[in-house]
């Protein structure tokens, strides 16, 4: 900044009233004018004369400045999203970066303004948003050109450069590049169970020309791969088969493009989660007794679930007279239920039910082969179980959590049921109560239960004095509860303060349906906000430990796990990189995807001139490769002129803009009095002189 003397403007202060001069320059023009037409002698100097008073008599000034000259304005934005990251973008960036501000600070009268565009949400990188902010707090008249350095993948290009000042835009690379990416076209967020669905993708081949094919690859819950070729360009179709319900992670991956310039897309993540359709339950009542309807009420109240209930109104050894037509509504469909449809049935429930030759064995044989096959059978049981008609006394005996105490297993007494310790970290009983180990919890007492002879499950509810309640068991790929007591519809009706009848029931059927969020040993991951949460379920009493986390770039951490409540650990860690995380305790596997299935940032991550070069050169700035580290090429700046060329081969050039301010003003008279007097008198002498010869 400093301060120049300059011509301003010419400025006429009149001595006398405006239409004076006038009415004299008419006057001149006339006299002066016949003179002329009679070439008379000297009319030339008379003009002159003339010329001289009617100047003094305007009073004409040079008006000169004294200005403050103020220094442009540059700004250099730099491009911080995440495919700037790749390879040695970054460096490259901060090498200009730093060569860009010391050839600033060496030229007089210009600032750097330096702008960082950081990525935000999947949004892309909004470069010339930030750069329209940014222009806001400069003033036009001082804004001298703006330097970029990106690597060309920006996603809000405007039909013109903002700000009437050349854009350079420095790239950091050696030249156009390659790339190969996997897009996911369309991809279900749902699955029924069972039924398979379809996924279209497809592989592009960015910045190469002519069609070739490539390996796709499909990973399922870090199951074996599957690999298909496909041709590059086309929509491809792939059968994800749903086998379980909740989440499952599909990665697919592309083979690498010979010298293209990152793999981080050429895999893609979805997740699906798995729904059962509708659950079909079998419900089956031995006879009428008031807890019965406990057990429609609940299954009716879902209505995800398909319920056939059958009541056995009358014992085959009880004859009472009475007529069929009056006792049976339909006909006991065995044969059907129990050996053609059996298979359909996802959880079969006996209520009080016994082997009174309703069924044949073989038919009970089949209920317990439909649990190995991965059904679910349920026993609500009372003094029949210990009876020589007992369902222990079946074929169903193998598949049973638990044996009774034959003929003298009947215990009436009044107790409360009590969590477990294993129940306490069992999800299907815990948080049930909020009463200590070895308290009663504020629930109503029972008042019949089942002694066994043998425990083959896990015991979840037991009396006060230990016996069992609630046995939950596994067989094969089956499972099966045994609920030792028949009078859990107290509950339902309040009596002595009730208890949660409702929810035990429901976790209990959806546990035999195996829900995956009531799994006893279970390990989930999940990613909330660039987090990964990872929560681990055991029955084990022992401290939740670590975790192994294997990242995408195959990288691996140890994460500790905290205890959240008993048999509840969760660990959390940062997880930004986009891909499937994988985690595991040894035991069990757990997988979670990151990032969204077509990040604007990682879809094309070539370095590229092509999208913006247009621009640069409409403003007159232009495009430059910055090279390689250890070969950078990276421009001179110079000061240009507006109007001429702004960017050349090697160099890259900034406006000079010569904005001011005023810091005085002064004005000369351009004819004084002392000149105009002799000037006027030498003239009209010279005139009489001429005209006297």
């Amino acid at each position: 900044m400093h301060l120049e003397q300059a011509i301003a403007a010419l400025r006429f202060d009149p001595a006398v009233p405006l239409w004076v001069p006038a009415v004299l320059g008419l006057l001149a023009l006339a006299t002066t004018g016949f003179a002329l037409w009679r070439r008379a002698r000297g009319a030339w100097l008379r003009a002159c004369a003339f010329a001289v008073l009617l100047l003094w008599l305007s009073g004409p000034r040079l008006v000169s400045e004294t200005r403050e000259t103020l220094p442009d304005i540059a700004l250099l934005t730099i491009d911080q999203t995440a495919s700037m990251g790749i390879g040695e973008r970054t460096k490259l960036t901060e090498a200009a970066r730093a060569t860009v501000e010391k050839q600033i600070a060496a030229l007089p009268d210009l600032e750097l303004r330096v702008l960082t565009v950081p990525e935000r949400g999947d949004d892309g990188t909004q470069l010339f948003t930030a750069i329209a902010g940014a222009l806001a707090d400069i003033p036009a008249a001082r804004f001298a050109g703006t330097i970029a350095i990106t690597d060309g993948q920006i996603h809000d290009i405007p039909a013109a450069s903002p700000g009437a000042a050349p854009l350079h835009v420095l790239i950091p690379a050696r030249g156009e590049e390659t790339d190969r990416r996997l897009r996911i076209v369309e991809a279900p967020s749902y699955g029924i169970v069972g039924k398979p669905v379809t996924v279209k993708v497809a592989i592009d081949d960015l910045g190469i020309a002519g069609s070739r094919s490539a390996t796709l690859t499909m990973r399922r819950d870090g199951e074996p791969p599957v690999t298909q070729s496909v041709k590059v360009g086309q929509t491809q179709e792939i059968v994800v088969p749903i086998v379980r319900a909740g989440p499952s992670i599909v990665e697919l991956s592309a083979d690498p493009l010979p010298g293209e310039v990152s793999l981080l897309n050429n895999r893609a993540v979805i997740e699906i989660n798995g729904v059962r359709d509708r659950l079909r339950v079998l419900l089956v009542s031995g006879e009428p007794h008031p807890g019965e309807r406990t057990w429609r009420r609940l299954l009716k109240a879902d209505p995800s679930v398909d319920l056939v209930h059958f009541t056995i109104l009358r014992p085959p050894e009880r004859d009472d007279m009475t007529p069929l037509n009056e006792l049976a509504l339909i006909a006991f469909p065995v044969k059907e239920l129990f050996q053609d449809k059996i298979g359909e049935f996802d959880l079969i429930i006996l209520d009080r039910f016994q082997n009174r030759s309703l069924l044949p064995l073989p038919y009970l044989g089949n209920i317990a082969n439909r649990v190995r096959e991965g059904g679910a059978l349920l026993l609500s049981v009372g003094p029949e179980f210990t009876g020589s008609t007992s369902l222990a006394m079946t074929p169903l005996a193998p598949v049973l959590p638990a044996t009774p105490l034959r003929f003298t297993g009947l215990v009436e007494e009044t107790f409360k049921p009590r969590v477990s310790d294993i129940g306490q970290r069992h999800p299907v009983t815990a948080g049930l109560t909020a009463a200590g180990p070895g308290q009663d919890p504020a629930w109503g007492p029972w008042y019949r239960r089942i002694q066994t002879s043998e425990v083959r499950g896990d015991v979840l509810m037991r009396t006060p004095a230990g016996e069992p309640l609630l046995v939950l068991g596994h067989a094969d790929r089956g499972r099966t509860a045994l609920l030792l007591s028949d009078q859990i519809w107290l509950w339902s009706r309040g009596h002595a303060g009730g208890g949660p009848q409702a929810e035990l029931l429901r976790r209990i059927a959806h546990w035999l349906m195996q829900e995956p969020s009531l799994e006893e040993n279970a390990l989930t991951a999940r990613i909330v906000r660039g987090q990964l949460i990872v929560d681990r379920r055991s029955l084990d009493a022992a401290p939740p430990g670590s975790v192994t986390v294997t990242e995408p770039d195959g990288r691996e951490t140890r994460l500790p796990l905290s205890e959240a409540a008993p048999g509840r650990g969760t660990g959390s860690l940062p997880a930004t990189a986009p891909g499937v995380w994988r985690v595991t305790d040894g035991v069990r596997t757990a997988f979670a995807a990151s990032g969204a299935a077509n990040p604007r940032e990682i879809a094309d991550l070539r370095a590229t001139a092509t999208l913006v070069e247009p621009l640069a050169h409409a403003s007159g700035g232009g495009v430059h490769w910055l090279g390689t580290m250890a070969n950078p090429d990276i421009p001179e700046i110079r000061r240009t002129e507006p109007g001429r060329a702004a960017s050349g081969g090697s160099w890259i050039g900034l406006l000079r803009r010569h904005d001011h301010v005023v810091t005085g003003i002064a004005s000369v008279p351009l004819m004084p009095a002392w000149l105009s007097l002799p000037l006027l008198l030498g003239f009209m002498v010279l005139a009489w002189r001429r005209e006297g010869r």
